[in-house]
């Protein structure tokens, strides 16, 4: 039976990071790389593993690359500071890994609380996240934002127990959530050649609540189903609006959000934009 590595990567997460290791505490190993916390994730993180490290904060897919490269075991299991696993998905894992994998990757469902609810409609549910995989085969892919694990050989299975996932503490958080990784989105989708415009703009986040409230049920879930739905259009639109501003701006020497490489013109970071080690994938795309 291959033995298991649990990793997590973390910066300031003392509030979240001993319920994430405490529902990884059947695995083999636990490895957590940490961006210099300014808090007590690192105290807290050394109760569970004694494979603690402490390095510069490369960008979300480079840690997570760290972090699996740095594991004693080839099969990876990627954890954030704020997901549970479930005991019906270590069950799960375990049996997988046991009865000799067939594939070289596999998607977990992920469930979001919010709102006072777990939420499952939307476009967050089931939310699949490709997390457990052999790191011979897979590594995680994306520059800025919406990073994940891309499997060059072999196949992808899923898994049906549940990754919890506890991602805003109130609407408030949600927002600033939304704020960041928008400039991060769009920074990303700018060097990457992409271009927004009114049918972008106006276009695509109506049509992005009418899948979340009506297609994929936000509906039933009353009001908090409404507001989930509601801001993850605000999202799309968000993402959309910055991406025309860095292409309306550049050259131009006003100050925009976020760090486009070689634009020519001033950037600034957002207020308080120490990074996050919460992979919020569930946000919709267009």
């Amino acid at each position: 039976m291959p033995k298991l590595s649990i990793t997590v990567i973390t910066k300031n997460e003392a509030a979240d990071i001993a319920a994430a290791l405490e529902s990884a505490a059947w695995a083999d190993e636990i490895v957590v790389v940490d961006s210099a916390s300014a808090d007590d994730t690192v105290a807290i993180a050394r109760r569970y593993t004694d494979r603690v490290i402490v390095r510069e904060w490369p960008g979300y897919g480079a840690q997570k690359n760290y972090a699996a490269a740095a594991a004693s075991h080839d099969w990876i299991l990627s954890l954030d500071a704020d997901e549970r696993i479930t005991p019906a998905l270590a069950d799960e894992i375990r049996a997988t890994l046991a009865a000799a994998p067939a594939e070289t990757g596999y998607r977990v469902p992920r469930v979001t609380w919010h709102l006072g609810r777990w939420i499952r409609t939307t476009d967050w549910y089931p939310d699949y996240q490709l997390r457990l995989y052999d790191r011979r085969s897979g590594q995680w892919t994306g520059r800025y934002v919406h990073e994940s694990v891309s499997v060059a050989a072999g196949s992808v299975g899923e898994l049906h127990g549940e990754l919890q996932h506890y991602a805003y503490r109130d609407i408030a958080d949600h927002l600033e959530t939304i704020d960041r990784y928008t400039t991060l989105a769009a920074r990303q989708m700018h060097e990457g050649g992409r271009r927004a415009g009114l049918l972008q703009i106006g276009g695509h986040p109506p049509l992005a609540f009418a899948r979340n409230y009506l297609l994929r049920g936000g509906i039933r879930d009353g009001i908090p189903g409404f507001i989930v739905s509601a801001l993850n259009a605000y999202y799309v639109f968000l993402k959309f609006a910055k991406l025309w501003e860095l292409e309306k701006v550049q050259g131009s020497g006003f100050t925009v959000q976020g760090t486009v490489q070689g634009s020519g013109f001033e950037v600034r970071e957002p207020k308080n934009a120490e990074p996050r080690t919460r992979n919020r994938t569930q946000n919709p795309e267009p």
